[in-house]
């Protein structure tokens, strides 16, 4: 692909959202996988018929949608169905990834993944960002944000790649734990760089 893709990651909690939404608001293109691993399970897709068969009733709501915390609460708990869920949606999700980003029109597009490693999603990417926060952050934000218990979210964090692998493996991290305004102004000073290095590949 000839377009830069600049892949964003971070643990649960971290802020990648709040990145991407300054990289939005600058014109760049922003494909998630949250929103590709919701669309391959939405009604009517196969996927969901394998969910539904594996995982049984508790998985599903009245309006035929999945139950994505009764989901999450079951695969978290139990290494093999994680890998199982993970097998059948990963691929579908990659598919999805690379069709998006094969349409983005800016001068670079962001994937936003917090599996960015786990999933080799990496390998889409020129560059590699990294939102970082202490653990302790992520837990409190994600606890609050979520609903969950403290449990809940550290076994969230245990299954992805820890801090210390990310942060090593990183081109670039931006340390967001000093509020909007200074966050804000990372991404901008990113997003010259950015520029400059898509410039090249056209």
């Amino acid at each position: 692909m000839s377009r830069l893709v600049i892949g964003v990651t971070g643990g649960i909690g971290s802020g990648k959202t709040a990145v991407t939404n300054v990289f939005s608001k600058l014109g760049i293109n922003i494909v998630d996988t949250d929103i590709a691993s919701r669309a391959v399970v939405e009604p009517g897709q196969p996927a969901l018929e394998k969910i539904f068969d594996h995982f049984g009733e508790s998985t599903q709501n009245a309006d035929g949608s999945m139950n994505r915390a009764a989901v999450r609460k079951l695969v978290f708990s139990n290494p093999d169905e994680r890998k199982w869920l993970e097998e059948l949606t990963h691929p579908l999700i990659n598919d999805y990834i690379q069709r998006a980003l094969e349409s983005a029109s800016s001068p670079y597009v962001i994937l936003v993944s917090p599996l960015l490693y786990e999933t080799d999603q990496y390998l889409m990417c020129n560059r590699v960002l990294v939102v970082d926060v202490p653990e302790d952050v992520q837990v409190s934000r994600t606890m609050e944000r979520d609903d969950n218990n403290e449990k809940q979210v550290r076994a969230i964090i245990a299954a992805q790649t820890n801090r210390k692998d990310r942060l090593s493996r990183a081109d670039d991290i931006i340390n967001n734990d000093q509020g909007l305004d200074h966050l804000a102004t990372a991404v901008e000073r990113l997003h010259l760089d950015y520029l400059k290095l898509s410039e090249k590949l056209t």
